[in-house]
């Protein structure tokens, strides 16, 4: 579907996960200089390309799309359109035209190019409490897609094993007391249980540089867990958390994980969930108000490669195939898989003053061929219809530690999602992580083990029958923290001038995960174009919530103890 807008100036937002190669080119007027310069002359018009429609490359469009709003002419209008928003699906090529006149009437052009779904329309994820960006943005677009505060549970192979409250409806205790105090261990005894305390002491003394070359279990080692807290407990949850077993993870990337959504704040933990698919109850909405101006879609578009200014250093051009899209900027906001699918599929070709940028990029070790050393993890989602209604006591469920690899979370969609409610079965579905086993096995293998594995959790559906499914495999979809992987990660502004980095592998000091991070870096990446093309306003960033009182005190405690202990003689000789 081709997509074209025409309108006067009217608050343009956009937002939306992470996935594959897709390009979008934006033109941004400044709004503050409108579209002459002093002498009176018309300004050059800037176009933004932004390759990536996810959370951080939609962030990203969101922020520069405002930017025509600015203006005080234009606050009438701003207030008549506030709420409406600019998005595309998963893969798309998205194409802004700042066409302002000197009346300031705005023409823009949104190209979007969608290649194929992504797991983001399948797999059920979660939204944490302190995804306090993405919160603010569903607000702005007024809409409510997500259910009230769920409990959650934990199961082991040993059966139920964890049930997490809704912690923001108790009284809240100093971290990590209220986490402790009141999670409900049914089956690990409180001696276990108290040396997860020896885990907020890694958070505040340890050295990150440190942390980021052994393994998560080797750091529950050194800080005194015990077999039992990490066999069954620790270790499944950050299997789920960081989908991959403790010793394929990073210490430093576990003890952020560990903080981010459970150390920091009692109330950290607590999650909601769409009550749909995030395509029905979020991504829609926006492409439902993209289409109320005129805004329509391209299929079968794929980026393939970029074009050098090998006098200005600087990315001229983005290409899809036989299409090309000037760019005084670029956003990459894509997965890791698919950077390093265009990097090891780049060769150069030179054409007179220009040079294919994928070439460009293999000359620049330091950032982009370093990303071959990544890796990813492979996700199946499992969606189930059963003969019988199963009753299963909450939602959302985690498991893990069942003799395999991988982990998995199971879901009742008849709690969560509207269209299942009235349901006289159950309906279900399961995600299953690090499944690199799973992925080549035949669709009844699958069910097979995605059946027995239910059975383990809740006896129950061992005498439950598949009636209909659906089954959706996604290679090498995740962002693999495996220790020394920070060092092969980007930063967001890269050796190009005009080429800047975002999504949830890229390296940033706000401090989140997951969807909020790319959201956040996409914003970051937005900010970065805005300073480099010197127009526009910086997006305001959220950030995360500060230490509660007696965390920072230790953490300044210890940055002196450390600041006093670089200075002794001889500190550095010694392995760190």
């Amino acid at each position: 579907m081709l997509s074209c807008w025409r309108l006067t100036p009217t608050l343009c937002l956009s937002t939306r996960h992470r996935s594959g190669f897709y390009c979008r080119t934006a033109s941004v007027q400044s709004p503050v200089n409108g579209d002459q310069n002093k002498n009176g002359e018309e300004k050059k018009k800037k176009k933004i390309v932004i390759v990536g429609s996810g959370w951080a490359g939609l962030g990203a469009a969101h922020h520069l799309c405002n930017q025509v709003l600015s203006p005080p002419s234009l606050s009438l209008e701003k207030k008549k359109k506030k709420h409406q928003s600019c998005d595309s699906c998963e893969m798309g090529i998205f194409c802004f035209r700042d066409l302002m006149s000197k009346l300031l009437m705005m023409e823009m052009v949104l190209v979007v190019l969608m290649m194929s779904a992504s797991k983001i329309n399948f797999v059920v994820i979660c939204f944490w409490y302190p995804y306090r960006n993405i919160f603010s943005l569903v607000d702005e677009l007024g809409i409510e897609p997500f259910t009230n505060w769920m409990k959650s549970v934990l199961y082991s192979e040993g059966g139920l094993e964890v049930e997490f409250p809704i912690f923001q409806d108790l009284p809240q205790l100093p971290t990590p007391l209220g986490t402790l105090f009141y999670t409900q261990f049914n089956r690990v005894p409180l001696v276990d249980r108290l040396t997860s305390l020896a885990l907020m002491a890694a958070g505040i003394y340890i050295y990150i540089e440190y942390s980021l070359s052994f393994t998560a279990r080797e750091l529950f080692k050194q800080f005194g867990c015990s077999e039992r807290l990490y066999r069954d407990v620790i270790g499944p949850l950050l299997q789920v958390g960081l989908f991959a077993p403790a010793e394929q993870c990073s210490a430093a990337a576990t003890l952020g994980i560990l903080y981010y959504f459970i150390l920091a704040h009692q109330k950290n933990f607590d999650l909601v969930w769409c009550q749909g698919t995030l395509k029905e109850k979020i991504f829609d909405p926006w492409m439902d108000s993209m289409r109320t101006r005129d805004c329509e879609f391209l299929d079968g578009r794929k980026v393939t490669d970029f074009v050098l200014n090998e006098e200005t250093g600087c990315i001229s051009e983005v290409v899809c195939g036989k299409e090309k899209y000037n760019a005084d900027a670029v956003i990459l906001a894509v997965a890791i898989s698919t950077l390093q699918e265009l990097v090891k599929n780049s060769y150069p070709v030179f054409d007179k003053a220009v040079v294919l940028c994928s070439a460009a990029l293999c000359t620049r070790e330091e950032e982009f061929l370093k990303v071959s050393n990544l890796s990813c993890i492979d996700v199946i989602s499992v969606k189930v219809r059963l003969d019988k209604k199963v009753n299963i006591p909450n939602a959302s469920n985690a498991c893990s530690g069942f003799g395999d690899s991988f982990s998995w979370t199971f879901f009742d969609l008849t709690q969560i999602y509207d269209e299942h409610k009235d349901d006289p079965v159950t309906v279900l579905q399961a995600d299953f992580y690090h499944a690199n086993v799973l992925l080549p096995l035949k669709d009844e293998q699958v069910l097979a083990k995605v059946m027995s594995c239910l059975s383990k959790c809740i006896e129950e559906f061992s005498t439950a029958t598949i009636t209909d499914k659906q089954i959706r495999r996604f290679p090498k979809s995740l962002t693999h923290y495996f220790p020394g992987s920070y060092k092969y990660m980007m930063r967001g502004s890269t050796s190009f001038p005009n080429l800047f980095m975002a999504g949830d592998w890229i390296t940033t000091r706000h401090g989140s995960w997951s969807q909020e991070k790319s959201y956040v870096t996409g914003l970051e990446a937005a900010n970065r174009v805005v300073d480099y093309l010197e127009d526009g306003s910086f997006a305001k960033i959220i950030p995360v919530e500060e230490d509660e009182a007696h965390i920072e005190t230790l953490r300044n405690l210890n940055r002196r103890f450390n600041e006093i202990r670089e200075q002794v003689p001889l500190s550095n000789y010694f392995l760190q």
